[in-house]
């Protein structure tokens, strides 16, 4: 029988996070046990983030992120501040460094709690994003859904955070639109070979924008940290908004906003909250888990994730 490993249900924003220690094993989560644990109203989630070994000197942990139909994603910023704080509360750790498949992340927890995440470098090239169709300036590329004449949607500006993202443009709160009908039209649309996250903004002001995200292989979703990076980039990048800014998840039960910086230097720095619900135990291969009895209290002295 699989020995069993720790693991916390945790949230960013209202994005449902699964955080799996799989330090000491050789293994990964599987697709079916991350299929599996979605199935169960308790667990059901958006993204897994498994924590590895390093695999890399001078880093802290590899992080394989799974979304819950099992597909691998590349990046997480809400999920990955849910790791920040779940080490931080094991370690006592403030600062962290982090190998993920789209590279390398440093991230630190703050006195308030709050916690910073470098999301790295934007990505704009048509190739590197990707799209199926070369585009010299993606900050506005021709794609609508509706009528010619009169589209629901149109000209979005899309970018890769270390996974392709495509930002819509409305003049209304994002909650009006039927996003779980659109979506995924948008999501497995030819013009993204590798799928997109989909996203709605709107600009509120030049240092604020609301915004909904239909996710690549998760759906619709409560929050997504790299799809508010991804829209604070295309609102600076097209004159729309200043180089930091508050982003309202409209959708997040949660109403802290996310603050994002795009320094001069290109990277890109959420910052936002982490909350930790309970702690149990999973098999990584089946999915079958337990959850662990006590308060978070007792949880956290027991080193409990």
């Amino acid at each position: 029988m699989t020995q069993t490993v720790e693991f916390a249900k945790m949230n960013g924003l209202g994005n449902k996070i699964l955080v799996v220690d799989m330090r000491g094993r050789k293994d990964m989560v599987s697709p079916q046990a991350a299929i599996a644990l979605n199935a169960d109203a308790e667990t059901a989630f958006d993204q897994i983030m498994a924590i590895h070994d390093p695999r890399l000197a001078g880093t802290d942990a590899y992080i394989d992120i799974l979304n819950c139909d099992g597909t691998k994603a590349q990046a997480c910023g809400n999920g990955t501040r849910c790791v920040v704080q779940a080490l931080a509360s094991e370690t006592g750790k403030k600062a962290f460094t982090f190998q993920t498949v789209a590279g390398i992340l440093n991230a630190s927890e703050h006195e308030d709690g709050m916690i910073s995440v470098d999301m790295g470098l934007p990505r704009f090239r048509w190739s590197d994003i990707p799209l199926s169709e070369e585009f010299h300036d993606t900050s506005r590329i021709e794609l609508q859904i509706g009528p010619i004449d009169d589209p629901v949607l149109h000209s979005p500006s899309v970018m890769s955070m270390g996974n392709p993202h495509a930002i819509f443009w409305v003049d209304r709160d994002p909650m009006e639109f039927d996003l779980e009908r659109i979506g995924p039209l948008l999501e497995n649309h030819p013009m993204f070979p590798e799928k997109a996250n989909i996203t709605l903004a709107q600009v509120i002001s030049d240092s604020r924008l609301r915004t909904r995200t239909f996710e690549r292989g998760a759906g619709l979703t409560l929050a997504c940290g790299s799809a508010a990076c991804a829209a604070a980039v295309s609102g600076a990048r097209t004159g729309r908004t200043g180089r930091r800014v508050e982003i309202d998840v409209a959708s997040s039960p949660v109403r802290i906003p996310l603050n994002i910086e795009w320094r001069e230097d290109n990277h890109v720095i959420m910052t936002g909250p982490a909350e930790w619900e309970w702690a149990g135990h999973v098999d990584p291969v089946t999915g079958a888990w337990t959850r662990d009895l006590g308060t978070r209290e007792a949880g956290e002295k027991q080193g409990v994730l």
